[in-house]
């Protein structure tokens, strides 16, 4: 029933089996959680222990004491997942087996209908310490021939290598189990790389992760390092904010910019504390009264001792922000006021409205006439073309008026930041360029752009920083950015993955432990293929597993305290049964 209901929508919530398992079905397109160890694409089954409340809702977590494990070491989120006993995942194995068994004519089954794979959590109670079973269906057409059996079981983490594999013996024991005469070997190996690349003696609270995926053919010794002709694919997840990040000052910029964003949706304004001893409106009497002082009354950007002016008011630009990220040298009229007004002097209401009233009234008297780029879409740079004319239009700086007014010189002059580099520092030809720097969508709109486009900039600095990344990483990378940006919502916890040259990377990880190390020892072909996984991770291959589960995790020591890598060891084996 739940497989007929599935091919019409995945359902949300699990459905209740008796009284103690959840029966959860997964599509196709969604992660496996059960993906490491088995490489089926198609829809599964997850069964797991039942949670109940004090009201008994199947879907809240059970609170008796056999049902959830407490964990000193590797502590588990309320909501996890709640793992069967052994015995009880082999009875109900047994059923799943049975009711496709086209010998079974006992049980008067009028359609045998071939159900998806079927993968039951475990409690690690048996010897072996089990942590999940699973069945999958053989099939000739439409029809069953047999069923694939799987068990994972998990030990550790230990630091102990003795307790490691020796690949030949695993070899071995493949072709003994299964009769094979030739046996293949695949490995695969995840280094962490953002953390071997950091900062030492740095510790920041941080989501942000950079790690590569290496597959590699025909292993030759347990714990070997990839060789350079495996294939390799980066996997980066970034948090924009961290302190460390060579733009992190454009990021404070860009928080300055969401708050007078978020102030146009509420009305309300928090404003920082003054930073300066001059104020906002002693700043920008100076900048005017400089530009009415310039012979020449266009301001153009060529003074090299304003230029650097402007950089010291924007930032504290330090050297490694200057290779990366380094202000542009032509700042407009309302980009240079953007510098001077942001967070570090505006404090107020009324100190922006002085602020605009200055230049508005500078306008009208024609005592300046500064250079706007010519593609601005600001009120302000609207107001400077007219005053060309001798004549600009009424503005009232009331309500919200000046808040928007310097939003929009800040996404004017943010958007040209993020563009210049893309396009000068990555090689980037912009494919989403419209996209991104649009005027024809709602300035809350423009603004979530924006911060894609600044989420997109973490990355490429990131890697060109840590990773020391050219042209030929930084291009390829920055497409994919932008073409998912370009069809999904800003999202800090994606994975964005890009296929890498394994030589690119090597230097950060040949010395280095990997966070997870996997062979698989293979025989047969299509259907009749079987295999023998064997997996070290220095976290818990499974998510429902607890360390005081039955001393699954007996050998285990508190973070820190040993200077051996600690690692779980996962086994993965399979066998078949045919039905004729």
């Amino acid at each position: 029933r739940i497989y007929e209901e599935g091919k019409e929508s995945i359902p949300e919530h699990p459905y209740l089996f008796e009284t103690d398992v959840e029966i959860c079905l997964i599509g196709g397109s969604c992660k496996s959680p059960i993906e490491r160890f088995w490489n089926g694409n198609n829809m599964i089954y997850i069964l797991q222990k039942a949670r109940h409340n004090e009201e008994s809702d199947p879907l809240e977590e059970s609170k008796t004491d056999d049902a959830i494990y407490a964990s000193e070491l590797l502590p588990q989120k309320s909501s996890g997942p709640v793992a069967l006993s052994v015995s009880r995942a082999k009875q109900l194995i047994s059923l799943y087996t049975m009711v496709q068994n086209p010998n079974m004519t006992h049980l008067e089954i009028s359609e045998l209908v071939v159900l998806p794979p079927l993968w039951i959590r475990c409690d690690g109670s048996d010897p072996e310490h089990t942590c999940w079973l699973g069945a999958e269906p053989l099939k000739a057409g439409n029809k069953i021939t047999g069923i694939n059996f799987y068990m994972v079981t998990c030990d550790g983490p230990t630091a102990d290598k003795t307790c490691f594999a020796n690949l030949e013996e695993l070899k071995m024991a493949h072709k003994m189990k299964h009769h094979s005469s030739i046996v293949m070997t695949k490995g695969s190996a995840q280094y962490e790389l953002i953390r071997a690349a950091a900062i030492e003696d740095t510790i920041v609270e941080s989501e942000s992760n950079i790690y590569v995926d290496i597959t590699w053919n025909t292993v030759n010794k347990i714990l070997e390092t990839p060789p350079l002709i495996s294939a390799a694919t980066l996997n980066i997840t970034l948090e924009s904010g961290d302190p460390r990040s060579p733009v992190y000052q454009l990021y404070r910029e860009l928080q300055f910019l969401l708050a007078l964003a978020e102030s146009l949706k509420t009305g309300v304004t928090e404003w920082p504390e003054p930073l300066e001893s001059e104020s906002a409106v002693e700043l920008v009497q100076e900048f005017l009264t400089d530009l009415k002082n310039k012979l020449d009354r266009f301001c153009m950007p060529e003074n090299k001792n304003e230029t650097e002016k402007i950089k010291s008011d924007t930032a504290a630009v330090d050297s490694s922000i200057k290779s990366i990220f380094s202000e542009r040298g032509d700042l407009d009229f309302a980009e240079q006021l953007w510098c001077k007004m942001r967070s570090k002097c505006v404090s107020s209401y009324q100190e922006l409205i002085e602020c605009f009233t200055l230049i508005i009234k500078s306008l009208e008297h024609g005592e300046i006439q500064p250079w706007i780029h010519q593609g601005s879409s600001s009120l302000l740079s609207k107001l400077i073309k007219q005053s060309y004319h001798g004549k600009i239009e009424v503005v009232s700086l009331s309500g919200l008026t000046p808040i928007q007014m310097l939003l929009e010189i800040g996404l004017d002059k943010m958007k040209k930041d993020y563009v210049s580099f893309f396009i000068v520092k990555s090689g980037s030809c912009l494919l989403f360029q419209d996209y991104f720097i649009s005027t024809s969508v709602d300035l809350q709109e423009q603004v979530h752009r924006v911060q894609k486009l600044h989420h997109m900039l973490e990355i490429m600095a990131s890697c060109t920083v840590l990773l020391q990344f050219k042209h030929e990483n930084l291009f390829p990378l920055t497409q994919i950015c932008m073409k998912y940006y370009k069809e999904n919502p800003l999202n800090e916890k994606h994975v964005f993955q890009l296929p890498i040259r394994p030589a690119a990377v090597k230097k950060f990880y040949q010395n280095d432990h990997p966070e997870i190390w996997k062979v698989d020892v293979s025989s047969g072909h299509g259907q009749k293929e079987v295999k023998t996984t064997w997996q070290i991770s220095t976290n818990p291959p499974v998510e429902h597993m607890t360390s005081n589960n039955t001393g699954l995790f007996s050998d285990s020591t508190v973070n820190g305290s040993s200077e051996e890598r600690m690692y779980f060891i996962t086994m993965a084996k399979c066998s078949q049964v045919h039905f004729t």
